[in-house]
């Protein structure tokens, strides 16, 4: 792991301490171009109750608007969980060379957990992948996360009940 791969992968978890203030699941993604931010993005799932407001589709919007093309050749995308089949489509679909994400998913994973889409020749592109950047940091984030949500609702029954 490169000192670059870990300043920019820090500014993606910026972005998932935004997403976790506002109780979004705590992701956050950031494009790079040379050395360049172009879009930083967290997820805003249920804030827009909208299925496909992921941290990497947004950021990937961003980054497209911002250069004016949807094709982000020469980019990186840094994003603290591995990224699911939908963002792995939009990965490819968008050109991006170069993923680095943090925390795998073993439940939907498609960088290389659960499945790898994104090395998968029988597509028309490939991008590089550089996992597990300061994977413990990013993984805490979510678990904590997690926790939290599950001892709301555990306590939400619990009141329920009496």
């Amino acid at each position: 792991m490169d000192k670059r791969s870990e300043i920019y992968m820090w500014q993606a978890i910026q972005e998932a301490e935004k997403a976790r203030a506002i109780n979004e699941v705590p992701i956050g993604a950031v494009i790079v171009l040379g050395d360049e931010v172009i879009a930083t993005a967290h997820n805003l799932r249920e804030t827009k109750q909208n299925a496909v407001a992921h941290a990497e589709l947004l950021a990937i919007e961003q980054a497209c608007k911002k250069l004016g093309t949807w094709r982000l050749e020469q980019a990186e995308l840094y994003v603290t969980l591995e990224p699911c089949p939908m963002c792995s489509g939009a990965i490819l679909l968008s050109r991006i060379k170069k993923v680095v994400y943090g925390a795998t998913d073993p439940k939907a994973g498609c960088a290389g957990t659960l499945m790898n889409l994104l090395q998968d020749d029988r597509f028309n592109h490939q991008c590089e992948i550089e996992s597990g950047v300061l994977g413990g940091v990013c993984g805490e984030l979510l678990s904590e996360f997690f926790r939290k949500v599950r001892a709301i609702r555990k306590a939400e029954k619990l009141n329920g009940r009496e």
